[in-house]
């Protein structure tokens, strides 16, 4: 059985690399200031001289895994993050190591939900949540009038009711 499925062709905010690496640069520096603490407390207490040497590794790799992660990685993210929608299915499609290719039959739908964090606010941003009873599948970081009417148009399509 051979089927044509055209590849989703719609992208996610482009807001979303700067949501991305505000979210993780909070994270990375919280990281930081935890092992520069730690150091502070090596230096005044005398630990074992080994810890001082896992400290200053810990704070290289996360001083490394910040530079991927904040300055890096939520570009690629941006860039291949594919969806679209039709009367049959929602096809997602996402990944730069690992490609994943999504298909949720219409069917299968049993919620639609947006939600947004106080950081994506800042950027007016949601993420929509399509939900079947096996899983949940996410598309991030879409403006404000996308999500709503992308939630609406999957719950239309899906015959997902109010209050179910």
């Amino acid at each position: 059985m051979e089927t044509n499925i055209k590849a989703p062709d719609k992208s996610i905010s482009r807001e979303a690399v700067r949501m991305w690496r505000l979210s993780r640069a909070i994270v990375h520096a919280a990281a930081l200031l935890l092992i520069a603490a730690l150091l502070v407390m090596d230096a005044a207490w005398g630990w074992w001289s080994w810890v001082g040497w896992v400290l200053y590794g810990a704070a290289g790799l996360a001083v490394l895994s910040a530079i991927f992660a904040v300055g890096i990685e939520p570009f690629i993210l941006q860039r291949i993050w594919r969806y679209d929608v039709s009367e049959e299915y929602v096809q997602l499609k996402h990944g730069a190591l690992t490609r994943v290719h999504v298909l949720v039959p219409m069917a299968k739908v049993e919620y639609v939900t947006t939600n947004q964090g106080p950081i994506m606010r800042k950027y007016g941003l949601y993420n929509l949540v399509i939900g079947t009873m096996a899983s949940s599948h996410n598309i991030p970081a879409l403006p404000e009038r996308e999500a709503f009417s992308l939630r609406e148009q999957i719950a239309e399509l899906a015959q997902v009711k109010d209050g179910e």
